[in-house]
């Protein structure tokens, strides 16, 4: 007996030592985000910068760009390289010219990035919080299957008017687009193979084979999801599936919504196309001149009004310098289409344009643009107002047709070109020579060394699988001296000249903005491209004091119903309240080491959870203590009660415990966000408090007893 009770002893000890273990994060990230603020806040006096932006640029996931691999540095090259990184940081992003005072910032910059370091490691070990405790983002997204099903048609001519009208009925409905899709071909009396499957498909075969890519794609959507969420850091996001086109997404701790809609929704349909040559670009500009002169559409005697903005760029940067730039109402300049322009969110004006009526009426499309010449090549600028004549322009059947082998892609975002803001407009050739499937990594890095341009700026660092760098070797010495665009999402990341063959299957991007800008673009290439577009429906976000509040709430409803079960025990079963009462904290310690050490997420209904389990924990020993009460009744001595009342409480407790675990398990395969939350601590708590009132109780009362200090019962 004795030798039972001391091993018993040992694994109490042992559950508790790592319960202690395995909080110790959960206690430790508040004070280490206070230190991470503090030195935040030091380094923001010393430069008068904001804390946040002085968080971002120390502690910014970039590779030190070393050449050996950081297992191969010791540890005073590793120290001397994290050294000269905050003084290219100072440099770099926070302008600091002063030697004495980045020599002062550098140890605080050190012991930030290592705090924070330290932080993080804490906060992946800590008790992880739901969305309802801690605030986030609730997020509905929809599947874009009209465009998966038009990008699945093996011919697209005349297929569009009959699309369009199949698309105006679908917005709206909760009817499938297929279905709607088939009855307006069948009005029409057009079988689905004119667009869609192969030679000999019957109309059934083909809708069943569209149904079949449509729920792959949706399936397929929920992969890379969970993928991008999982490398973006959120801990135990929620993602499901609603109806037939939705996804569900909680994000708990995510404050920047827009970061996370970006990263989420980003299509990641990355591809290399080569850029045309300067002579090329020149020789289609001229025949677009020419066919617009020739087109209706434009009128030349046109009502000119002069603007109030300057648009003369520098002569030096030019082709030619701007004689009079003014601008004119797009009803003037597409007289018979007038109303067939839309209005597109990346332009800042869509009703006129800025042109050089000097030069409009010889070159219509040209006047739109402007031509920099710099860094060796030129660069085609167009100015936000004449964003949607150029796409106008392009739209056009005429210049369509000179267009086959070619096409026109707008730069990632605005740019400043000679103090001023432009669209890149890009001319490449329609052939996709590889695509980003053959990536089988995606890191950030500095670009550069320490004498280039670049030295310093975050780009993306792409490894290749062994066919794509053969691909890409033989795409490299190929177009040596040419220029080849690197396109995400249709739109060009980059266009680096390619100046030597590149055999290892490593390639880079570019011109990004900052470093989350890499990491996010790291992110979803690493996770594969998203099989359809995403739209967005439904956003909430719950604020970090609606869950603190939340927080408080529960912990307090916590705290009063143990203290109300911790005061009862005392009062009625006096010493045997008070072994109860710690094995009911124990069970606490435990339960909640559980769901630090497991992983686990505690939410609102978690909480609950652990409230149910305070009290059925202490109703086992309340079990218990009534039954050594009967046992002592029938005149057997102290030890016989004790031993009698666990042997025939047992069976009743494990029988309530284990139907309720069944349950617990019940809710947690089939239950999903709070019903799932409230399950996970109804389990353990369970689970735990079967050791706790059985195993630990009985020890320390069989301990308590051999040493003479319970005789009788004080109950």
């Amino acid at each position: 007996m004795q030798r039972n009770n001391l091993f018993k002893a040992i694994l109490i000890v042992v559950f508790l030592v790592l319960a202690i273990i395995t909080l110790y994060p959960t206690f430790q990230v508040n004070p280490t985000q206070e230190k991470v603020d503090k030195l935040s806040q030091e380094i923001s006096d010393l430069t008068g910068v904001p804390s946040a932006q002085v968080f971002s640029v120390f502690c910014g996931d970039i590779q030190l760009g070393s050449k050996k691999p950081d297992t191969e540095l010791s540890k005073e090259e590793h120290q001397k390289n994290l050294e000269n990184e905050m003084r290219t940081r100072s440099v770099r992003e926070l302008k600091i010219k002063d030697k004495e005072l980045i020599e002062k910032i550098v140890p605080l910059a050190l012991n930030l990035r290592d705090t924070y370091t330290t932080k993080i490691n804490y906060e992946a070990k800590a008790i992880k919080m739901g969305l309802d405790l801690q605030g986030g983002t609730f997020l509905v997204s929809e599947v874009n299957i009209p465009k998966l099903v038009y990008n699945l048609a093996k011919e697209k001519d005349g297929l569009d008017p009959i699309f369009n009208e199949a698309l105006a009925d679908y917005k709206g409905s909760d009817r499938d687009f297929i279905a709607i899709l088939a009855e307006k071909l069948s009005d029409k009396n057009i079988q689905f193979r004119r667009f869609f499957g192969e030679q000999g498909d019957t109309d059934n075969e083909i809708r069943e084979q569209l149904n079949k890519e449509v729920a792959d794609a949706i399936d397929r959507t929920l992969e890379v999801l969970r993928n991008r969420i999982d490398q973006f850091g959120v801990s135990e996001p929620n993602i499901q599936k609603q109806g037939d086109r939705r996804i569900i997404i909680e994000l708990a701790g995510i404050k920047d919504i827009n970061r996370a809609k970006n990263v989420i929704g980003t299509t990641a349909e990355l591809r290399f196309q080569v850029v045309e040559s300067e002579r090329a670009l020149e020789d289609l500009l001229n025949k677009i001149n020419r066919a617009l002169r020739q087109t209706e559409d434009l009128d030349s005697t046109l009502n000119i009004v002069q603007t109030e903005t300057d648009t003369t760029v520098a002569e030096s940067d030019t082709t030619e310098k701007v004689a009079t730039d003014e601008k004119i109402q797009l009803a003037d300049l597409f007289k018979s289409k007038k109303n067939s322009v839309e209005q597109d969110s990346a332009s800042k004006d869509t009703t006129s344009a800025i042109v050089d009526k000097n030069t409009y009426k010889e070159a219509p499309f040209t006047s739109l643009l402007r031509i920099f010449k710099g860094q060796g090549y030129e660069v085609i600028g167009v100015a936000p107002e004449n964003r949607a004549a150029v796409e106008y322009i392009l739209s056009l059947d005429n210049v369509k047709e000179l267009t086959k082998d070619v096409e026109f892609l707008w730069g990632m975002d605005e740019e400043v070109i000679a103090e001023q803001q432009w669209y890149r407009l890009y001319l490449v050739r329609k052939t996709v020579e590889m695509t980003g499937r053959y990536i089988t990594n995606a890191k950030i890095s500095m670009g550069g060394d320490a004498q280039s341009s670049r030295a310093g700026e975050a780009e993306v660092d792409m490894t290749l699988n062994n066919e794509g760098a053969k691909i890409f070797s033989q795409l490299t010495e190929r177009i040596i001296n040419e220029k080849l665009a690197i396109i995400l999402d249709g739109k060009v990341k980059s266009s680096p000249v390619v100046r030597v063959k590149i055999p290892n299957g490593r390639a880079s991007i570019e011109g990004m903005a900052s470093a989350d800008e890499a990491r996010d673009l790291a992110l979803v290439l690493r996770a594969g491209a998203l099989p359809a577009p995403m739209e967005f429906i439904e956003e909430r976000t719950v604020g970090p004091s609606l869950g603190q509040d939340s927080v408080r709430k529960g912990t307090l409803a916590g705290l009063l119903g143990f203290a109300t079960v911790v005061i009862f025990m005392i009062v009625y079963y006096n010493l045997f309240g008070l072994i109860a009462d710690v094995a009911l904290f124990l069970n606490l310690l435990l339960l909640m080491a559980a769901l630090s050490g497991f992983g686990l997420t505690l939410t609102l209904p978690g909480v609950a959870g652990i409230v149910l389990t305070m009290g059925m924990a202490v109703d086992a020993n309340v079990l218990i203590n009534e039954r050594i009460r009967e046992e002592e009744k029938t005149g057997k001595t102290i030890r016989a009660a004790i031993e009698n009342g666990y042997g025939r409480a047992f069976i009743t407790i494990f029988d309530a415990n284990v139907t309720t675990i069944l349950t617990a398990l019940v809710l947690l395969q089939f239950g999903t966000g709070p019903i799932k939350g409230f399950a996970i601590t109804l389990f353990w708590g369970i689970a735990i408090s079967m050791f706790t009132a059985i195993v630990v109780t009985r020890v320390i009362v069989d301990f308590m007893t051999a040493r003479g200090m319970i005789k009788k019962l004080p109950f």
